[in-house]
């Protein structure tokens, strides 16, 4: 199963976002948690969640960036869901050796995110907390899905992305389990 933490605090408003979470919940065995339908007032299942997240062969974090970073929503889902004991420290191996994969959408081109640019550095140099949250939680991070200048995508750009995202998680929605072996089959 794929589990995907998907936080758009203005899904009626995103163009990219939304044809991003459309195309990927035409995928079998995959789960797509909005986390602003699901707590609009923050109220954050922890149990579902972990849930959610222990089924999961690949976990995908998406959404917008705002000011170089996550949502409100899903910084509240990390402090709420990766907890001590749990996601990391003794006994916190829930998650160990999942890969998680790393969706985001940016208002942004990608040559604003350049030396020269409006931001000053390369998109990548935004991504160490969530490379690193992944990691301390055990998991194996994975080179990140990354749409820039997502509001001014035509139809035909916002299609083709989300083709590109299908292509990326498509290998984990089709690996089986072995029966008891717990090993991964392609």
């Amino acid at each position: 199963m794929i589990c995907v933490i998907h936080a758009h605090p203005y899904p009626s408003r995103s163009s990219a976002n939304r044809v991003l979470a459309e195309t990927l919940r035409q995928t079998p065995n995959l789960d797509l948690r909005s986390l602003y339908d699901l707590y609009p007032d923050f109220d954050i299942d922890v149990a579902a969640e972990q849930g959610a997240l222990q089924r999961a062969r690949l976990i995908v974090w998406m959404h917008p960036v705002f000011w170089y970073s996550v949502p409100g929503l899903l910084k509240h889902w990390f402090d709420q869901v990766l907890t001590p004991g749990w996601a990391f420290g003794q006994g916190g191996d829930a998650l160990r050796g999942k890969p998680c994969l790393w969706v985001a959408t940016t208002g942004g081109d990608a040559q604003a995110y350049t030396e020269q640019g409006v931001h000053g550095r390369p998109f990548i140099d935004f991504a160490a907390p969530l490379e690193h949250t992944a990691s301390f939680c055990g998991m194996l991070w994975q080179p990140p899905f990354i749409v820039h200048g997502a509001g001014r995508l035509d139809a035909e750009d916002l299609r083709r992305q989300a083709q590109l995202l299908l292509g990326r998680i498509e290998p984990w929605a089709q690996r089986k389990e072995r029966a008891g072996a717990g090993e991964l089959l392609p």
